[in-house]
């Protein structure tokens, strides 16, 4: 997810940049294998949106003489070392699954769009600071920022989206500031300034449309990464406490059964993290190639 945009390159080309473990998703982010990840993308939230009709169980209610109890009519995947239904658990997982890293996504993108337009439009003095306040972040891993507000405000969804909201708002807003530098050397943009219109009605009419697919290319990567990060937080404990139903805490609750044969409480959740994560990968990577093939 970071960036290959140097602070101080003007002219030079700022494609998204892919973390290596997902360069390999090009060559599947066109045709059927994007149309897939689409339509996983949307059974998930089509699911996170109907979890509580759904759900055969409410998926806090605990039953101790069904501790572990195997795939059967039932319990379809099972139950957990407490008792509850691994599938009523799963489905709704899915909503602080997809909530949490939509939070992050949304207000990174919000912040990061507004400061790296800001940025590359007005140049100076405001690039300057900007670009350096965030290469000051970038010094900062999102996960000790996402402890350190644990620390502070306790555990649950709150510290740990504020902290990868921070962190992954100069992501969006290097590769913005690259590109509206670009853009504000275009012809097109220099038309409008010459026949009067005010900067923020170009940016608002112009610039910002023409950067929107690749900011969307972005986002949706950013969505799998985030998405990672914050059930890496609460599978350590940090993220969303139990009993409340959330992947990341599922696979850290299913360890102990793992011990005991059972291995669907822990294997379920990291199925479901890892499809979304690959199908968010695909989609952004087939968004980003079909920006590239169209400014060819």
């Amino acid at each position: 997810m970071t960036l290959t945009a140097h602070p101080g390159a003007a002219d030079s080309a700022v494609p998204l940049r892919r973390r290596p473990g997902l360069r390999r998703l090009r060559a599947l982010g066109q045709g059927p294998m994007f149309t897939a990840a689409v339509l996983i993308l949307v059974a998930l939230v089509v699911v996170a949106a109907l979890a509580p009709l759904l759900a055969p169980y409410d998926p806090e209610a605990m039953d101790l003489s069904a501790s572990l109890v195997g795939t059967g009519g039932d319990h379809l995947l099972g139950t957990d070392q407490s008792g509850r239904d691994v599938l009523s658990r799963l489905l709704h997982g899915a909503r602080t699954g997809l909530l949490g890293p939509l939070l992050v996504v949304g207000v990174s993108t919000l912040l990061g769009t507004a400061l790296g337009v800001l940025a590359g439009w007005r140049g100076g003095w405001a690039d300057a600071v900007l670009s350096r306040s965030m290469d000051l972040v970038f010094a900062i891993p999102g996960m000790l920022l996402a402890i350190m507000l644990v620390a502070v405000l306790g555990s649950g969804m709150t510290a740990p989206v504020i902290a990868m909201a921070v962190a992954y708002t100069p992501y969006v807003g290097r590769l913005v500031r690259g590109i509206a530098r670009q853009e504000k050397a275009r012809p097109y943009i220099e038309s409008y300034v010459v026949q009067g219109w005010s900067g923020w009605t170009i940016c608002l009419r112009h610039l910002l449309p023409n950067i929107a697919p690749t900011v969307l290319a972005q986002s949706a990567m950013n969505f799998g990464y985030a998405l990672m990060d914050l059930a890496a937080l609460s599978f350590l404990g940090f993220g969303v406490q139990p009993p409340t139903a959330d992947w990341g805490a599922m696979i850290n609750e299913g360890q102990s059964a793992l011990q005991m044969g059972a291995m669907l409480p822990a294997l379920a959740p990291s199925f479901c993290i890892v499809l979304a994560v690959v199908a968010f990968g695909i989609v952004g990577e087939g968004i980003a190639d079909r920006i590239a093939k169209r400014e060819r």
